[in-house]
């Protein structure tokens, strides 16, 4: 054993031993352990950082921002919805739920999809009188199986592409890893829905669960020969029941009906009343392709204000063109010079909002709107409580002048369950409402500041945009059909699909950065230098050849089963991107030390590395479910231990199948 191999053997435990503590970031053990390589001359300095231009890194930030335009423009929400049963049972609701994870987790990041259905699924276990557990452990374990589907569906399947690509073998291409991924998965999910979710321990969901704030009410617009253009209200109702909403009021024409006949047949532009709590609202809108009135309002406007410049622009133009023939014509001698018409002053209103409006208030709007039009900034929405000696007891909406003044929307008032007569903008709130607000995130705390409101604990609230859920599934569409077909690679195909979602606003500007998890990124770039060290120094081939003649005493099987194993073990106590950078290089080694092909040892890797099931901190889904599920540290292994046998027991067989020794 040369001093490199025992240097570079040495910084490899006490990694691992820093990984399994917990104690460091597992991006903070990874660039320790790449500083210290480069201080005992096994990487050249100058190669330190090449990990962070290597393209199964780019890939992984890419996907993340993609998924994040998936989550941000409710097309997962519409998806899940349309896909889950409202009246099944256990079995079926479990098989849904869990399918529909595993199927989302093969295109976007299992964590993002993980925290889009988590919601879902506490709402089916309150209906299904199950304990929050019982639903949640089998989701997570669902999405974790279907990342292991696709090139994209987990971080350690674009690392075994990448090493497979430095090996000389090229990378493996999108849907290489679905022959033996889909059946594993597959299998793993029917266990957990017939009998594995059984296993999972009956625990109390920790207090500071998900808060109750009671319905709102809110106005929705009927778009012009749209779904709900010309049902009955009857009609409308049934299909608002299962969002536990109702209709409580129509407006038409500017007259509000309070109560009105369910044989009442609306039409485009009526505006229904509805009272609903948030997720009921986003539901609403998406089965009856209903619009908030509030965000419909501002787009007339907009558009109004769009035309009136138009129309300016063209006055003006108009204008100018008859100076010219004016001047031409008196050059010429033809006509005697007469005044031009100047352009007319502008409208009195203006100048008359200007007067009304309060010391400061009009700057104040118009430096609002600068800024917006320059920063581009994400709109979300929060909900703000009115306290007693806020500013806003006894004003209205338009009072207010939120859209002119702030830039931000009411979409909803909750109160006390009391139901007002009151169209929403001419409401004047009171101590103690509950308000909806949309708006950039600054803007609404900044209105919650200076107005002495109170924002209530931050949870995602989602309005779905049908163009915006279309484009963003679009790009990702497109992007994954780039790769597949071979025009472009992987990582330069998701960048485009990044840029698109940046141009198109499928992803706001202020969230591309946000989206990546730059723990997981800077770990990936850190130890792909590591790992090329331990096959530079010859220590990969000396731990495969260990491996093989002591453990698997020389027999292929026995040692892709070792592979498997171990990578799964230490897939449960350590990072799984970490897991697939330390065991790639290992497996490639153990495959030459063997004279067989290293493909079915590399995807033993990435299916070893999906498969951590055992504790909460194998997985990030797993860490997700630890607090609303009510979960210890030893809940996991009772439903993981027989699921990871069956991950085995199946894997081995398709593996030798599909990628024969």
């Amino acid at each position: 054993m040369t001093g490199d191999q025992i240097a570079i053997l040495a910084i490899l435990a006490l990694a691992m031993a820093a990984f399994l503590s917990g104690r460091l970031r597992h991006d903070m053990v990874a660039m320790g352990a790449l500083i210290a390589c480069v201080a005992a001359g096994l990487v050249p300095a100058e190669e330190a950082f090449a990990g962070f231009g290597h393209p199964a890194v780019i890939t992984v930030a890419c996907v993340l921002v993609l998924s994040r335009g998936l989550q941000t423009s409710g097309a997962v929400d519409v998806l899940a919805r349309t896909v889950l049963p409202d009246d099944a049972g256990r079995t079926l609701s479990l098989a849904a739920l869990t399918g529909l994870g595993a199927a989302l987790s093969g295109f976007m990041n299992n964590v993002g999809a993980m925290a889009l259905l988590m919601p879902v699924a506490l709402q089916l276990a309150r209906r299904l009188d199950m304990t929050p557990g019982r639903m949640l452990m089998p989701l997570a374990f669902g999405t974790i199986l279907g990342g292991m589907t696709t090139l994209i569906g987990t971080p350690p399947n674009l690392i075994v592409s990448g090493f497979r690509a430095s090996a000389g073998g090229g990378g493996f291409s999108m849907f290489d890893f679905a022959p033996v991924g889909f059946v594993v998965a597959l299998a793993g999910l029917a266990f957990i829905v017939t009998v594995g979710w059984r296993l999972v321990p009956i625990t109390r969901a920790a207090a500071g669960e998900a808060f109750e704030v009671g319905s709102y009410l809110t106005e929705v617009r009927v778009g012009e020969k749209g779904k709900a253009d010309g049902m009955s209200l009857y009609e409308i109702e049934a299909e608002l029941d299962k969002a536990e909403a109702q209709v409580v009021g129509l407006v038409r024409g500017g007259l509000r009906v309070s109560a009105p006949r369910g044989n009442r047949r609306v039409q485009g532009g009526d505006v229904l009343v509805l009272e609903a709590d948030v997720e009921g609202i986003a539901e609403a809108l998406s089965k009856l392709d209903l619009k908030l009135e509030e965000q419909a309002k501002a787009r007339d406007e907009e558009r109004e204000k769009k035309e009136r410049v138009r129309e300016e622009e063209a006055r003006r133009d108009e204008d100018e063109q008859r100076r010219r023939e004016i001047d031409e014509a008196a050059a010429l001698g033809d006509v005697a010079l007469g005044p031009v018409s100047e352009p007319e002053p502008a409208p009195r209103e203006s100048k008359t909002k200007e007067a009304q409006a309060k010391p400061g208030e009009t700057g104040e709007g118009e430096a609002r709107e600068a800024r917006r039009d320059t920063e581009a900034e994400e709109v979300v929405l929060r909900e703000l409580v009115v306290r007693p000696e806020s500013q806003l007891v006894g004003r209205s909406a338009r009072d207010l002048a939120l859209r002119s003044r702030f830039g931000i929307n009411l979409l909803g008032v909750s109160r006390n369950g009391r139901r007002s007569t009151t169209r929403l903008r001419t409401l004047q709130l009171q101590s103690g409402d509950l308000l909806l607000m949309q708006g950039p995130a600054d803007v609404l705390a900044e209105f919650a500041s200076e107005t002495g409101c109170v924002p209530l604990a931050e949870r995602e609230l989602r309005i779905p945009d049908k163009r915006k859920a279309l484009l963003a599934a679009g790009i990702l569409g497109l992007s994954i059909l780039v790769t597949v077909v071979g025009l472009l690679p992987a990582a330069v195909s998701f960048a485009a699909g990044v840029l698109a979602s940046m141009v198109l606003r499928t992803v706001p500007l202020r969230s591309v950065y946000t989206a990546i998890d730059w723990p997981v990124v800077v770990l990936l770039a850190a130890l792909i230098p590591v790992a090329g060290a331990m096959e530079a120094t010859g220590t990969a081939e000396l731990i495969a050849t260990f491996l093989v003649g002591t453990l698997a005493q020389g027999h292929p099987v026995a040692a892709l089963a070792m592979v498997l194993v171990v990578t799964m073990f230490l897939s449960d106590v350590m990072n799984n991107a970490a897991t697939a950078a330390v065991m790639c290089p290992i497996a490639i080694g153990i495959a030459a030390t063997l004279g067989v092909d290293p493909d079915a040892f590399l995807m033993s890797v990435a299916i070893g590395a999906s498969c951590a099931f055992l504790t909460p901190i194998g997985h990030q889904n797993n860490t997700l479910i630890l607090g609303p599920g009510g979960f210890g540290f030893g809940d996991y292994w009772r439903l993981g231990l027989p699921l990871e046998l069956v991950v085995a027991a199946v894997a081995v067989p398709m593996l030798l199948l599909v990628w024969p020794l």
